[in-house]
Protein backbone atom coordinates (compact mmCIF):
# COMPACT_ATOMS: atom_id res chain seq x y z
CA UNK A 1 0.00 0.00 0.00
CA UNK A 2 1.36 3.15 -1.14
CA UNK A 3 1.71 5.97 1.78
CA UNK A 4 2.86 8.45 -0.85
CA UNK A 5 0.29 10.75 0.42
CA UNK A 6 1.66 11.45 4.21
CA UNK A 7 5.18 12.75 2.60
CA UNK A 8 6.15 16.65 3.43
CA UNK A 9 6.97 18.20 0.48
CA UNK A 10 10.17 20.20 1.30
CA UNK A 11 9.87 23.90 -0.22
CA UNK A 12 13.42 25.12 -1.81
CA UNK A 13 14.26 29.00 -1.21
CA UNK A 14 12.13 31.04 -3.85
CA UNK A 15 9.42 28.92 -4.13
CA UNK A 16 6.02 30.05 -2.50
CA UNK A 17 2.54 27.98 -2.04
CA UNK A 18 -0.74 29.43 -1.33
CA UNK A 19 -4.58 27.74 -1.19
CA UNK A 20 -7.84 29.80 -2.10
CA UNK A 21 -10.75 27.60 -1.29
CA UNK A 22 -9.99 24.62 -3.90
CA UNK A 23 -7.03 26.63 -5.90
CA UNK A 24 -3.44 25.77 -5.09
CA UNK A 25 -0.99 28.45 -6.39
CA UNK A 26 2.72 27.73 -6.68
CA UNK A 27 5.38 30.48 -7.35
CA UNK A 28 8.56 29.93 -8.03
CA UNK A 29 11.65 30.98 -10.13
CA UNK A 30 10.59 29.59 -13.32
CA UNK A 31 6.89 31.30 -13.24
CA UNK A 32 3.86 30.13 -11.41
CA UNK A 33 1.38 26.97 -11.93
CA UNK A 34 -2.09 26.54 -10.38
CA UNK A 35 -4.29 23.71 -10.01
CA UNK A 36 -7.28 22.91 -8.74
CA UNK A 37 -7.21 20.05 -5.28
CA UNK A 38 -9.77 17.71 -4.32
CA UNK A 39 -11.78 19.85 -1.51
CA UNK A 40 -11.86 16.52 1.24
CA UNK A 41 -7.94 16.93 1.31
CA UNK A 42 -6.77 19.37 3.68
CA UNK A 43 -3.57 21.40 2.64
CA UNK A 44 -1.22 23.05 5.53
CA UNK A 45 1.65 25.04 5.03
CA UNK A 46 3.98 25.12 8.23
CA UNK A 47 7.17 26.95 7.10
CA UNK A 48 8.94 25.70 4.42
CA UNK A 49 6.87 21.93 4.58
CA UNK A 50 3.12 21.26 2.72
CA UNK A 51 1.71 18.31 4.69
CA UNK A 52 -1.58 16.70 3.28
CA UNK A 53 -4.49 14.60 5.59
CA UNK A 54 -7.43 13.15 4.54
CA UNK A 55 -10.86 13.13 6.62
CA UNK A 56 -11.43 8.92 6.11
CA UNK A 57 -9.52 5.86 5.34
CA UNK A 58 -11.84 4.81 2.38
CA UNK A 59 -10.53 3.65 -0.79
CA UNK A 60 -11.43 6.93 -2.54
CA UNK A 61 -9.79 9.12 -0.27
CA UNK A 62 -6.06 7.06 -0.21
CA UNK A 63 -5.99 7.48 -3.71
CA UNK A 64 -7.01 11.01 -3.41
CA UNK A 65 -4.18 12.02 -0.84
CA UNK A 66 -1.71 10.52 -3.03
CA UNK A 67 -2.51 12.02 -6.05
CA UNK A 68 -3.02 15.57 -4.32
CA UNK A 69 0.32 15.22 -3.05
CA UNK A 70 2.00 14.40 -5.93
CA UNK A 71 0.63 16.69 -8.34
CA UNK A 72 1.57 19.37 -5.94
CA UNK A 73 5.05 17.79 -5.39
CA UNK A 74 4.99 17.96 -9.32
CA UNK A 75 3.95 21.78 -9.16
CA UNK A 76 6.44 22.66 -6.68
CA UNK A 77 10.00 20.54 -9.05
CA UNK A 78 8.13 22.61 -12.13
CA UNK A 79 8.65 25.99 -11.08
CA UNK A 80 12.29 25.11 -9.54
CA UNK A 81 13.37 23.06 -12.10
CA UNK A 82 11.26 22.76 -15.28
CA UNK A 83 10.52 19.41 -17.01
CA UNK A 84 11.94 17.61 -20.37
CA UNK A 85 10.75 15.29 -22.93
CA UNK A 86 12.57 14.52 -25.62
CA UNK A 87 12.19 13.08 -28.87
CA UNK A 88 14.30 11.28 -31.84
CA UNK A 89 13.08 10.65 -35.64
CA UNK A 90 13.98 7.38 -37.15
CA UNK A 91 13.62 6.84 -40.85
CA UNK A 92 14.29 7.78 -44.21
CA UNK A 93 14.15 11.17 -45.07
CA UNK A 94 11.56 11.95 -41.61
CA UNK A 95 12.60 15.76 -40.76
CA UNK A 96 11.24 18.28 -38.41
CA UNK A 97 12.13 21.93 -38.34
CA UNK A 98 10.54 25.15 -36.53
CA UNK A 99 9.36 27.77 -38.40
CA UNK A 100 8.49 30.79 -36.28
CA UNK A 101 6.48 28.70 -33.60
CA UNK A 102 5.63 25.95 -35.80
CA UNK A 103 6.81 22.91 -35.28
CA UNK A 104 7.02 21.20 -38.89
CA UNK A 105 7.24 17.14 -39.11
CA UNK A 106 8.16 15.25 -42.07
CA UNK A 107 7.33 11.71 -41.77
CA UNK A 108 6.43 10.33 -44.33
CA UNK A 109 2.88 11.88 -45.13
CA UNK A 110 2.13 13.18 -48.40
CA UNK A 111 2.14 16.30 -47.11
CA UNK A 112 3.97 17.85 -43.82
CA UNK A 113 2.52 17.98 -40.00
CA UNK A 114 2.57 21.09 -38.89
CA UNK A 115 1.81 21.46 -34.60
CA UNK A 116 1.26 25.22 -32.98
CA UNK A 117 3.97 25.13 -30.31
CA UNK A 118 1.78 26.48 -27.03
CA UNK A 119 2.52 29.20 -25.22
CA UNK A 120 4.22 28.14 -22.08
CA UNK A 121 6.04 25.22 -23.84
CA UNK A 122 9.41 25.59 -25.28
CA UNK A 123 10.11 23.56 -28.38
CA UNK A 124 13.75 23.35 -29.67
CA UNK A 125 14.96 21.26 -32.99
CA UNK A 126 18.78 20.92 -32.18
CA UNK A 127 18.93 19.06 -35.75
CA UNK A 128 16.58 17.59 -37.94
CA UNK A 129 15.98 14.37 -36.13
CA UNK A 130 15.86 15.69 -32.53
CA UNK A 131 12.94 17.47 -30.79
CA UNK A 132 13.67 19.00 -27.07
CA UNK A 133 10.18 20.25 -25.45
CA UNK A 134 10.58 21.89 -22.15
CA UNK A 135 8.07 23.68 -19.56
CA UNK A 136 6.77 24.04 -16.17
CA UNK A 137 3.91 22.28 -16.30
CA UNK A 138 5.09 18.46 -16.52
CA UNK A 139 1.20 17.39 -17.75
CA UNK A 140 1.17 19.58 -20.38
CA UNK A 141 4.66 18.67 -21.36
CA UNK A 142 3.69 15.28 -21.43
CA UNK A 143 0.76 15.45 -23.66
CA UNK A 144 2.69 17.94 -25.99
CA UNK A 145 4.84 15.24 -26.03
CA UNK A 146 2.77 12.43 -26.56
CA UNK A 147 1.01 13.81 -29.39
CA UNK A 148 3.61 14.78 -31.92
CA UNK A 149 5.01 10.89 -31.08
CA UNK A 150 1.24 10.30 -32.08
CA UNK A 151 1.81 11.53 -35.56
CA UNK A 152 4.01 8.32 -36.21
CA UNK A 153 4.43 6.30 -33.29
CA UNK A 154 7.48 3.86 -33.68
CA UNK A 155 6.25 0.76 -35.75
CA UNK A 156 8.14 -3.07 -34.80
CA UNK A 157 9.15 -4.17 -38.06
CA UNK A 158 11.58 -1.32 -39.13
CA UNK A 159 11.50 0.88 -35.79
CA UNK A 160 10.37 3.64 -37.72
CA UNK A 161 8.56 6.57 -36.27
CA UNK A 162 8.90 9.21 -33.57
CA UNK A 163 9.68 7.38 -30.47
CA UNK A 164 10.92 9.58 -26.50
CA UNK A 165 15.18 8.66 -26.63
CA UNK A 166 15.46 6.47 -23.81
CA UNK A 167 12.21 4.71 -25.39
CA UNK A 168 13.28 0.81 -26.12
CA UNK A 169 11.09 -0.09 -29.35
CA UNK A 170 10.25 -4.08 -29.30
CA UNK A 171 11.15 -5.21 -32.46
CA UNK A 172 9.17 -8.08 -34.41
CA UNK A 173 10.53 -10.62 -37.22
CA UNK A 174 9.50 -9.84 -40.52
CA UNK A 175 7.77 -12.55 -43.22
CA UNK A 176 9.96 -15.51 -44.08
CA UNK A 177 10.19 -16.66 -47.74
CA UNK A 178 10.27 -19.99 -48.91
Amino acid sequence: MSRIGYKVIELPTGVEVSQAGEDVTVKGPKGTLTRKIASDITMSVEGNEVKFTRPTDDYKMKALHGTTRANVNNMVEGVTKGFTKNLQLVGVGYRAQLQGKKLVLSVGYSHPVEFETPENLTVEVPDNTHINISGIGKQAVGDFAANVRAVRSPEPYKGKGIRYVDEYVRRKEGKTGK
